[in-house]
């Protein structure tokens, strides 16, 4: 009896199930042109039947006969009520475009809904790429507090951030090995001495995401060995929108000091910009103060952004987005600062360094997208930014033990305003042809860029008697650039331009295309002109010279002292009788890569993807120049044709698990500076470029494996190794004053290493009827490095003429800015309440170790930039749907940051930065 019944419900349960129907479809993106939207909640209205879309925007539901309305959501964009009936046993297909509507969310987490921008939507594009990918998106950026791109970039796995400037490293590799692009298109840098522009002078407001390639993709320009970084601008989709916000905060250690000071000249907002004098040599002709002015140090930061979008008949759509915004900081140091250490240990400088330092970052972006139809799409953006930096720096001890203050007592200052404006404009499209079996994308871009340095000021007082020193300071005379007054302009001019073609073809069961073919070109112009005055004011020795008061130089820097001969006036190259007295150190200089590449992308099983890609690039870096080092002009010609083969393949183990696989062989320039034989001066060292310098070749191989447990959430572990041929390095040379300069220091270097990375949800609650969550998530990436290089004193001998010596202290080393440790870990609590109520935790910390910054030579040890572990922790609190405030905890553990020569154990520089607390609140209309 048992039986029959259990057959009899069987039967009965079989015939219920065979009766329902299937409704299924693929949801689209109307605004990424019908791309499909993964995770977009599809569900019958009034039931508990639902399901979230796949990879491909899909979704499949079976449900009895019957008439029904079908709901599809997605975070940002419109929810579409479809109704619709179905029979027994039929196959219903509903398909439908989202688009987006005016729900703004950039400070709260909703689990299982992403954005764009989200954490969640760029795990999915990693898992679906077959190159080996990383990207840090908005909501990620906003989540920890990040206000700047390269704060961004360096809490991604691999990545770490110099403490002593705006570079970054990417696996132990510094600037010259790294890339940086806006929207695909590259950046001009905004500092002589870099290749890149400095990550910090974009805002996050500005970002959608940031993707990071640390493997090198055939798209992108050859001169790469660590990382590309491309910063993708926002683009605003939604309904009318506008915010505004500010904040405030202060530096521990700014915030404590009696009274702040910086130079005369530079105003709060960082736009100003002091000539050089009309005859300088002639007459005592400066306009500024050599006094240093009292200012409040308060940081603060504030923003207006807006944006909406105009549907223009059925398939076209335009919108905008605007984005102003403006920041300050005060920051203070002060610690020992040391020149160069001679071979048993002896101090030559030994200062005590007290820094004053105030920064502006002004920011402008404009973006617009018209969208003609599914087919065509057209991008404008249009970006300026303006930042600035001042250092006022005084530092008391031996301004030199052979010569100057020898027993101390010796006082030098300098004050530097640096300047950079910066003038982005591209236009983009991207079109679909033939029944969208071809897809084109083209781009091109106009960028000006100009970096100054306009007056700044150097002082050098000695004691009138080094026995005692109770006697005062006078000015010093030792060399005639002791006291100066130094100017300098740099003008970067580019045009780029991007074009690809990609035909897809072969489809499979499921109407996917199989393989694809790509071609493409890639070209860049760009002129850089170089120009550097220095005015030297020497106290002539045959005159008594008076006292000096450090805090009223004006009083001896004037006009009558001049007139009364108690100092001369000269430039680098004479005084105003030489014919070569008012001429400028300059170089100047062109650049150009011309390049074609193709590629093959194919599905070989249902499991194996394979990307085959070759690119040729023709490069030109012609440089002239006229310096004091060659006071001659000279020029350097310099062209090279590059091949670049590269190969990338996924092989999918499961659903959620990838082998990822990536090798190619690259290059590393020298950029203009390193060439140009310029001596630039800082307090206790100076650099000079090496015009035989010339280009590395790089080879690289990454292993990956990546495993994907649900929404939000990765764990993986990569292998990556790499040959340089020819490596350059930053060394001290064999020299008096132990100068830095550029050298290809070898045959050959390695680096070989591993990563790891993990994001995970400890827990998540939902509760859909009130539309509350509450989640606590964390994220940890560790990466350990090991690298090593051959050092050849004969080879740097005789590839520059003579011109440079290196008499190295080993025979091999470490590569310069490679750490052996780096681990980035933070955890986050989140919680959504109702009433549009919600609040974020956000704790990050960061670890790098050792790294060499300067190879040690002459029997000395390296200049080593010593560990350091930093934290940082960010409340936000979100009042309701308009109001938002923020509390951020910033370098909490505040730590040195030390620098030192080992093997003789001296330290040459140490500062802590101090503690950055601060307030924010915004406003949305």
């Amino acid at each position: 009896m048992k039986l029959k019944f259990l057959l009899g419900f069987l039967l009965l349960t079989t015939l219920t199930f065979s009766q329902n129907g299937t409704v299924s479809g693929v949801i689209t993106d109307k605004e990424y042109n019908n791309e499909p939207l993964p995770f977009a909640n599809v569900l019958i209205k009034g039931t508990t039947i639902g399901t979230s879309t796949d990879d491909n925007g899909k979704y499949s539901l079976s449900v009895k006969p019957g008439s029904y309305t079908l709901e599809i959501g997605y975070l940002g964009y419109e929810t579409k009520e479809i109704p619709f009936t179905i029979k027994a046993g039929e196959k219903k297909v509903i398909n439908y475009t989202l688009a987006a509507s005016g729900v703004q969310l950039a400070d709260v987490v909703i689990t299982h809904t992403v954005t764009k921008e989200s954490e969640t939507a760029l795990l999915q594009e990693q898992q679906k790429a077959v190159e080996i990918k990383q990207a840090i998106g908005a909501e990620e950026i906003s989540k920890k507090g990040i206000s700047d791109v390269a704060a961004a970039v360096a809490k991604t796995t691999g990545i770490s951030k110099s403490e002593s400037s705006s570079g970054i490293y990417v696996r132990g590799l510094g600037d010259r090995y790294n890339m940086t692009t806006l929207n695909g298109l590259p950046l001009p840098s905004n500092n002589p001495s870099t290749k890149n522009i400095s990550l910090d002078l974009f805002s996050t407001d500005i970002v959608e995401y940031i993707g990071i390639d640390k493997t090198y993709n055939y798209k992108n320009y050859g001169d790469f060995a660590g990382a590309n970084v491309d910063i993708v601008s926002k683009n605003y989709t939604g309904s009318g929108m506008l915010e505004v916000g500010s904040g405030f905060s202060v530096n521990s250690n700014a915030i404590s000091q009696d009274k702040f000071y910086l130079q005369d000249g530079p105003n709060f907002t960082g736009f100003s910009k002091v000539n050089e004098p009309a005859n300088g040599l002639a007459n005592y002709n400066f306009s500024t103060s050599w006094d240093k002015q009292a200012a409040t140090p308060i940081n603060s930061s504030y923003y207006v952004r807006g944006g909406d979008s105009y549907a223009i008949g059925e398939n076209s759509k335009f919108s905008f987005f605007v984005n102003g915004s403006f920041d300050n900081a005060y920051s203070y140091k002060e610690g020992v600062r040391r020149g160069s250490i001679t071979q048993d240990g002896t101090k030559v400088v030994d200062l005590f360094q007290n820094s004053y330092s105030y920064s502006t970052n002004t920011n402008g972006l404009l973006n617009l997208v018209y969208k003609v139809n599914n087919k065509n799409l057209f991008k404008a953006n249009s970006m300026y930014i303006n930042s600035s930096s001042q250092d006022h720096s005084e530092y008391t001890g031996t301004l030199n033990v052979f010569d100057r203050a020898p027993n101390g007592g010796g006082f030098l200052r300098r004050s530097t305003f640096d300047r950079t404006s910066l003038w982005v404009n591209q236009l983009l499209g991207e079109h679909k042809l033939l029944n969208e079996r071809i897809d084109v994308n083209w781009g091109l871009s106009y960028n000006m860029m100009t970096n100054v340095i306009p007056d700044r000021m150097q002082n050098t007082f000695i004691p009138r008697n080094d026995d005692d020193l109770s006697q005062g300071l006078v000015p010093s005379n030792y060399n005639k650039a002791d006291n100066n007054r130094y100017y300098q302009e740099m003008t970067d001019d580019e045009v780029a331009g991007n074009f690809s073609a990609t035909y897809k073809f072969k489809k499979d069961s499921e109407d996917n295309y199989k393989g694809k073919l790509i071609a493409g070109y890639s070209g860049r112009y760009k002129t850089i002109d170089f120009n550097a005055i220095q005015y030297n004011m020497k106290p002539v020795n045959e005159v008594t010279q008076p006292n000096i008061d450090v805090n009223n130089i004006d009083a001896y820097f004037n006009q009558n002292n001049y007139n009364a001969g108690l100092f001369t006036l000269s430039t680098l190259f004479g005084d105003v009788n030489s014919p070569n007295g008012y001429k400028p150190q300059n170089y100047n200089g062109q650049q150009i890569i011309s390049a074609g590449y193709g590629a093959l992308e194919y599905q070989f099983t249902q499991k194996l993807f394979v990307n085959v890609a070759f690119r040729a690039e023709y490069i030109i870096q012609d440089i002239e120049y006229f310096t004091t080092l060659i006071p001659t002009k000279t020029k350097k010609l310099f062209d090279t044709m590059e091949y670049l083969p590269s190969l990338a393949a996924k092989y999918e183990l499961t659903e959620k698990q990838n082998i990822k696989l990536a090798a190619s062989k690259t290059y590393t320039l020298p950029q203009f500076k390193e060439r140009a034989p310029f001596l630039y001066e800082e307090v206790g060292q100076a650099y000079f470029g090496n015009p035989y310098l010339y280009n590395s070749t790089d080879y690289n191989f990454d292993i990956k494996w990546e495993y994907f447990p649900k929404n939000g959430e990765v764990f993986s572990l990569t292998g990556f190794g790499k040959y340089i041929q020819n490596p350059i390095n930053e060394t001290t040379v064999a020299s008096a004053s132990n100068d830095i300069s550029w050298i290809n220091s070898g045959d050959k270097a390695i680096g070989l290493g591993a990563e790891i990375e993990i994001r995970k949800f400890f827990y998540q609650i939902e509760n859909n009827t009130e539309n509350t969550s509450e989640s606590f998530s964390g994220g940890l990436n560790i990466s350990y490095l090991y690298t090593n290089q051959d050092l050849n004193k004969d080879k740097v001998f005789k590839e520059t003429k003579g011109f440079i010596n290196a008499f190295f202290t080993y025979d091999e080393s470490a590569l310069t800015g490679a750490s052996d440790l780096l681990v980035n870990g933070d955890v986050s609590f989140n919680k959504n309440m109702s009433n549009d109520r919600a609040f974020t935790a956000t704790f990050t910390a960061g670890y790098f170790s050792d790294r060499i910054y300067a190879l040690g030579t002459n029997y000395k040890g390296n200049i080593v930039d010593k560990a350091v572990i930093t934290s940082d922790l960010i409340l936000k609190y979100k009042v309701n749907k308009n109001l938002g405030l923020g509390l951020s905890f910033k370098n909490i553990n505040n730590p040195s940051i030390k620098r030192v020569q080992e093997t003789q154990d001296v330290t040459i520089s140490e500062y802590k930065k101090g503690r950055n607390f601060g307030f924010s609140l915004k406003y949305e209309f």
